[in-house]
C-alpha cells in the first residue's frame, strides 16, 4: 500500500495544501505548530474517518471555513484507488472512492495505517480509557465493522444509565425492561470483549520477540483485564456473556444507586507486565517506551498479516523521544516495503544513509515550502 498524492483543503490550517508522494520515506520538516501533524492526522483520518486528537470533527475545519476536504490517490494491490472526503458545518459527510459515493464500511475498509505519535508513549502510564482507546483503534484497523459494534455497545449502555435517571426520580423500576436492556448489553459487550481479548492475544506473540530483541532480557505479557471476569481465561462468547449477565444482576442494586451501568467493556483495561511486575505502576521511562514500541511494530505486522498488504507508517514526532538504541531498532524495523511518513523539528536526529532516498517537505504555517 502506497500514497501517491495527498490534498487537504481547509484542514485545520491547511487552507491549500498538496504533497506528491513519490518514494517510501517521506519526512516532513517543521517547527511546531506548523502544520506537520495536521498532515499525518488526515491521513489517519481517512482511513478511519476519526481524530486521534478530537472527537469532535468540527475542530479540523479550518477557521472561517464551512467545510474540509481531504483527498489522495493510493496504490493498493497494484490499482491506484481515489479516496475523497468531505465534511462540512452542517455535520453533513461525503464519502467517495474512485469518484463514486461510498458507504462507510467500504470506505474505511480502503487505506490502512498506523500511527505512532508521542502521545503514545504515554501507554502504560495513562488512564485505562487511553489504554481501551488504543486497543479499539487498532482492532478498527482489521476489523471495519468493530466501531459498529462499539456504537451499538455505548448506545445500548446510555439508554439504560437514561432509564435508571428516570426511574430514581419517579422511584419506579420496570424489572422486565431492565432484563432487556441487561440482555442487549451482554450481548454487545460479550462480543466487544470476545474481539479484544482475541486481538491482544495475536498482538502479545509478537510484541514480545521484538520487546525482548530490544531490552535484551526483559519478558512482555499482555493480557485483557476484564472488569467481570475474575479468571481471564474463559474465550468463549458464550461463557462471556452468562458470567456477564450474571454480574449485571449481581450489582444491580449498586448500578440502580448510582444511575449507570458498572460492569462491562467501558469499565474494562489492559494489563502490561515486564517479568511480571505491573508496567503501569513499576517500569521506568525507558521500558514504558520499549514496550509502545513494540506494540507498535506489531500493529504494522498484524495488519500485514491480516489483510495482505502493508499499511503505511504514521511517525508523528516521535524520534526525538527515543533515545539511540531505540531509535535505530525502530528505523531498522521498517520494511522497506513500508511507505514511512516522519514528521520532524529537523534532520539531525537522522543518519546521512538513512537520509539518502527520503523525500523531504519543509512546512510553515500550513503551506510547504521548497
Amino acid at each position: 500500500m502506497k500514497l501517491k498524492r495527498l490534498e487537504l483543503c481547509n484542514y485545520r490550517n491547511c487552507k491549500d495544501l498538496k504533497l506528491n508522494l513519490d518514494k517510501n520515506k517521506i519526512l516532513i520538516i517543521g517547527k511546531n505548530a506548523q502544520g506537520k501533524t495536521n498532515i499525518l492526522e488526515s491521513i489517519y483520518f481517512l482511513s478511519l474517518l476519526k481524530s486521534p486528537r478530537t472527537s469532535n470533527n468540527m475542530d479540523l475545519i479550518k477557521f472561517d471555513t464551512e467545510m474540509f476536504t481531504l483527498e489522495c490517490e493510493l496504490l493498493k494491490n497494484n490499482t491506484n484507488i481515489s479516496v475523497y472526503c468531505k465534511y462540512g458545518n452542517d455535520k453533513k459527510r461525503e464519502l467517495k472512492l474512485n469518484g463514486v459515493k461510498s458507504i462507510i464500511k467500504d470506505f474505511k475498509n480502503t487505506l490502512k495505517c498506523v500511527l505512532f505519535s508521542s502521545s503514545d508513549l504515554l501507554l502504560l502510564r495513562g488512564t485505562p480509557q487511553d489504554r481501551r482507546d488504543w486497543l479499539d483503534r487498532a482492532i478498527s484497523q482489521i476489523y471495519p465493522a468493530y466501531d459498529d459494534r462499539l456504537a451499538k455497545y455505548e448506545k445500548i449502555r446510555i439508554q439504560k444509565n437514561n432509564y435508571y435517571k428516570e426511574c430514581a426520580k419517579s422511584g419506579n423500576y420496570d424489572d422486565a425492561l431492565l432484563d432487556v436492556l441487561n440482555e442487549q448489553l451482554s450481548v454487545a459487550g460479550s462480543n466487544i470483549i470476545f474481539i479484544r481479548k482475541k486481538y491482544l492475544k495475536e498482538i502479545e506473540k509478537i510484541a514480545k520477540s521484538k520487546h525482548r530483541t530490544i531490552s535484551e532480557n526483559e519478558d512482555l505479557s499482555v493480557a485483557y483485564n476484564c472488569s467481570f471476569l475474575d479468571d481471564s481465561a474463559i474465550e468463549d462468547i458464550n461463557d462471556i456473556q452468562t458470567v456477564f449477565k450474571a454480574s449485571l444482576e449481581d450489582r444491580k442494586t449498586e448500578e440502580m444507586r448510582r444511575c449507570q451501568a458498572c460492569v462491562g467493556p467501558h469499565r474494562d483495561d489492559i494489563d502490561f507486565k515486564i517479568n511480571g511486575l505491573d508496567g503501569t505502576k513499576f517500569a521506568s521511562q525507558g521500558q514504558q517506551r520499549t514496550v509502545v514500541l513494540a506494540l507498535k511494530l506489531s500493529e504494522l505486522d498484524i495488519i500485514t498479516q491480516k489483510t495482505g498488504d502493508e499499511p503505511i507508517l504514521l511517525l508523528d514526532d516521535v524520534l526525538a523521544e527515543l533515545d539511540d538504541i531505540r531509535q535505530n531498532y525502530l528505523l531498522k524495523s521498517i520494511s522497506d516495503g513500508t511507505q514511512t511518513i516522519i514528521t520532524s523539528v529537523d534532520t539531525i536526529l537522522f543518519e546521512e544513509e538513512f537520509l539518502k532516498d527520503v523525500q523531504i517537505y519543509k512546512i510553515e504555517n500550513g503551506e510547504i515550502i521548497n
